[in-house]
């Protein structure tokens, strides 16, 4: 009657977290997305970090921090570099998948709390039922936390450091001894490299979050921006969950458990949306690509064969980046890595180092999608800015957030 008895135990243990979330605390039970997401990984074994790799990770990202003062004029972004498990990769990266997954979050919840029986009431009689309404969006919230969950979960048992998928998730520069490991598989190449590789990655991202001051709400910025635009299929959605009985706990896990449960719509406006955070991403990503080239030329003999393969990883992304694209509703993948990273080191080339960097210091100076088609017209352009009339633009911080990308 009961079904598999694990399953059971699960969906009341759900149950439990959903009503002891505290009223207002916003559309998502993340209490619960954050108990499935450490619950997903430890079944998979999430072991503490050793002393012996902590001590290992911290040495990988000092030194790269130092080997990357010779490849870029931005000033180290890595002040208590860190080594954690799965788990705490999770702890300390919910406060963001909550900034970005909120907007959306809210829509389908929303959604839910009508399709699971409020939709259809007068208006008097959904004042009198407000306790129960409220318990269902509770119950829309359960459903949409355990698909963040479950994404976050997934994207914990891939990821290497804070800035795999080119968004800053964290303050801390960090690396997974976990992930690095399963990085490595299959991969020819000394294990000390490959940290070391991965490290100078992760650090040459932390100096753009940390010394690019509108870098970080531009790229979160972007992507709250296109999760507020969404149109929700609301029929589709609520023929899904029409009917389904909240006091059967097998019917609950079952829906939870959909993975077509949530799929947001795109609209003309958010594919224009995308296409502009692509191109920041690629750059960013290319940008990295350059600065890391350059500081591990003569030092890592394997730089290039491992360049190629973040190259590929980042390129077509694993099946929790797809998972996690449905929830906040785009793929956060650049879709022009190669023709960012050439950008970056024409503008080295002809304009040096100090030159190629400068660029980051305004958003209207980044290059668009259409330079990355030609980056020698791009590089070779008058340069008919002046940064003290950018920065005296009244309306400059509108400009930060929706400035050209």
């Amino acid at each position: 009657m009961f079904g598999n008895p694990e399953q059971m135990a699960q969906a009341m243990r759900q149950f439990a977290d959903m009503l002891s979330a505290p009223q207002g605390s916003g559309p998502v039970n993340w209490d619960m997305a954050k108990n499935i997401a450490r619950h997903s990984v430890a079944a998979e074994g999430d072991p503490s970090v050793m002393e012996g790799e902590r001590r290992q990770i911290i040495e990988a990202l000092s030194l790269a921090d130092l080997w990357l003062n010779e490849a870029t004029t931005l000033p180290s972004g890595v002040s208590n570099p860190q080594a954690w498990s799965r788990s705490e990769w999770i702890e300390n990266t919910v406060p963001i998948w909550r900034k970005l997954c909120e907007p959306i979050a809210e829509r389908m919840v929303e959604t839910m709390g009508g399709a699971l029986g409020g939709s259809g009431l007068p208006p008097e009689a959904q004042q009198m039922a407000g306790p129960l309404m409220g318990m269902l969006k509770q119950m829309g919230g359960m459903m949409v936390g355990q698909q963040i969950g479950q994404a976050i979960g997934s994207l914990a048992r891939e990821v290497v450091g804070t800035t795999d998928i080119g968004l800053p998730l964290s303050d801390t520069a960090a690396l997974l001894p976990g992930g690095i490991a399963s990085f490595s598989e299959g991969l020819e190449v000394p294990s000390d490299e490959i940290r070391l590789y991965l490290a100078l990655r992760e650090a040459a991202h932390h100096r753009l979050f940390q010394h690019v001051p509108w870098l970080r709400s531009h790229l979160l910025g972007a992507v709250e921006e296109y999760a507020r635009g969404i149109t929700v299929d609301t029929s589709a959605l609520e023929e899904q969950i029409r009917g389904l009985d909240i006091n059967n706990p097998e019917a609950i896990q079952e829906a939870l458990s959909g993975g077509n449960l949530l799929k947001p719509e795109e609209t003309e406006r958010q594919k224009a949306a995308l296409a502009r955070l692509e191109t920041m991403l690629a750059l960013v990503e290319g940008w990295v690509a350059t600065v890391v080239d350059q500081a591990a030329q003569g030092k890592l003999p394997s730089a290039v064969a491992l360049a190629e393969t973040v190259r590929r990883r980042r390129a077509t992304g694993g099946p929790a980046e797809l998972t996690f694209g449905t929830l906040v509703g785009l793929e956060l993948r650049p879709r022009r890595l190669r023709e960012a990273a050439a950008l970056w080191r024409a503008l080295e080339s002809e304009r040096g180092v100090d030159g190629r960097d400068a660029l980051w210091s305004h958003p209207d100076l980044m290059p668009t999608a259409d330079d990355l088609d030609d980056p020698e017209a791009f590089v070779r352009g008058e340069q008919s800015w002046d940064i003290s009339q950018l920065e005296a633009k009244p309306d400059d911080e509108g400009e930060g957030e929706g400035g050209k990308s």
